[in-house]
């Protein structure tokens, strides 16, 4: 198996706040409310919000037990991490808990030696560059595909 495949539940305190990557503690609720409202995850249904936590490593952020925060990282523990769906709920913002979910994250042990880091974000490029993000080198070598209704089938039907 590869170095880091195998990841534990670790844990982090500071204060009264918990980042744990322990799966069973993330509150979907809470991520679908936050990601289904966000610019990149709009309609986003719940069952796949799910299906993506399922597949992540997952880091949640705690306020004694209430889930206030989250991020996940899609990888192959080897030589690649995406960084998605990243938030800290307003009433929590504003106490540098973003950076340390950031440091945390960056630091983890079973994300060290990758060779590419990415994410996409429209107004935080501040916080990333905090933990070493920059812009693409080359974005001429960069390539997408984007479907931007494919959420439009998974929400339910709203009530006239």
């Amino acid at each position: 198996m590869a170095r880091g495949a195998v990841v534990t539940h670790d844990a982090w305190t500071r204060g009264e706040y918990t980042i744990s990557t322990d799966r069973a503690q993330i509150d979907a609720g809470v991520v679908h409310a936050f990601v289904t409202r966000s610019y990149w995850g709009a309609g986003i249904s719940r069952a796949v919000v799910e299906r993506s936590i399922e597949h992540s490593l997952c880091f949640g952020l705690f306020h004694v037990e209430a889930q206030v925060g989250f991020a996940r990282v899609i990888t192959d523990y080897a030589t690649f991490a995406y960084l998605a769906d990243v938030f800290v709920l307003p009433e929590h913002r504003g106490r540098g808990l973003s950076v340390w979910l950031m440091e945390t994250i960056r630091a983890h042990p079973a994300l060290q030696g990758l060779r590419v880091w990415r994410l996409a974000t429209k107004d935080a490029h501040t916080l990333y560059e905090k933990v070493g993000f920059t812009t693409l080198a080359h974005p001429e070598r960069m390539m997408e595909i984007v479907d931007p209704d494919v959420y439009a089938g998974d929400a339910p039907p709203r009530d006239a």
